[in-house]
C-alpha cells in the first residue's frame, strides 16, 4: 500500500482528479479504449466534478460502479443518480456508461446480463473505491451473505450481496476483479478512516475486505 497525505480534502480531490485523468490518458493511448470504474456516495462528488470537465476522448472510456445499491436510478440512493450528475456530464457526457442495476425483482435475476456487459472490459484500467470504517469497499461488508464468495480467487465478476448494515440488496463487483485492476486508488478523510485502513493492513479479508485490493493501491488521506 502507498499512502498519500494531503493537508486538506479540497487540494486532495483536485490532485486526485488530476491522477486519474493522467492515468486514463496513458490507458487511451496504449488501447482502442479504457474502463474507468468509481464509488458511489458523496465522498468522490468533488473528484467527479474536476474529471467531468477535464480533456480527453471520454467517447472511447466505459465507467462503471464499483457497486450499486438494488434501486433504480429514479431513486435517491441511486449510486448511479450521482454518477450521472457529477461525472457524466460536461465533457465526460460522451462516455458509455454500464449499470450495475436492472429492472428485475432481485439482483440474482440479472447477474448474468449484467457481468456479461463488464466483461470485455475488464481488467478495468482505472479503478477508484471508497471505505468505510468499518473496512469495507465497494459492497464487500464484514458479515455480508456472499463474502466468502466474493473474495475467492475463482469469483465471478458480479456478486449480489446483502449486509446487516445495508439497507437494500446490493451488486458488487467482486474482490478478484478490483484486485486485477491496473491502477487503484482509494480515497478517505478523517482520522477514524485512516487508523481502519492502517489496521486493515494487518487483518484477513474475511475481517477486513479491504484488505484484498490494498496490495496495490495507493490510498489517498485528508484530514
Amino acid at each position: 500500500m502507498k499512502f498519500v497525505e494531503y493537508p486538506d480534502a479540497e487540494l486532495m480531490m483536485f490532485d486526485l482528479a488530476d491522477v486519474l485523468a493522467s492515468e486514463l490518458a496513458s490507458a487511451l493511448r496504449r488501447n482502442d479504449g479504457a474502463s474507468l470504474c468509481v464509488p458511489g456516495g458523496t465522498t468522490p462528488g468533488p473528484v467527479f466534478d474536476v474529471l467531468s470537465g477535464v480533456k480527453l476522448d471520454w467517447d472511447r472510456v466505459t465507467v462503471f460502479l464499483n457497486d450499486e445499491r438494488w434501486v433504480p436510478e429514479s431513486h435517491e440512493r441511486s449510486n448511479a443518480r450521482l454518477l450521472k450528475a457529477r461525472l457524466l456530464t460536461g465533457r465526460a457526457a460522451a462516455a458509455t456508461y454500464l449499470p450495475l442495476y436492472a429492472d428485475a425483482g432481485a439482483p440474482e435475476d440479472a447477474v448474468d446480463a449484467l457481468a456479461a456487459a463488464i466483461e470485455p472490459h475488464l481488467p478495468i484500467d482505472v479503478l477508484l473505491l471508497g471505505m468505510g470504517a468499518d473496512m469495507h469497499t465497494a459492497s464487500l461488508f464484514p458479515g455480508a451473505d456472499r463474502l466468502a464468495e466474493a473474495l475467492a480467487p475463482d469469483a465471478p465478476i458480479l456478486i449480489p450481496m446483502r449486509a446487516p448494515g445495508a439497507a437494500e440488496p446490493r451488486m458488487t463487483l467482486s474482490a478478484r476483479v478490483l484486485a486485477d485492476a491496473m491502477t487503484c486508488h482509494i480515497v478517505i478523510a478523517g482520522a477514524e478512516k485512516r487508523a481502519a485502513v492502517e489496521r486493515a493492513e494487518s487483518l484477513p479479508p474475511e475481517e477486513a475486505p479491504v484488505a484484498a485490493v490494498l496490495a496495490n493501491a495507493t490510498v489517498h488521506w485528508a484530514p
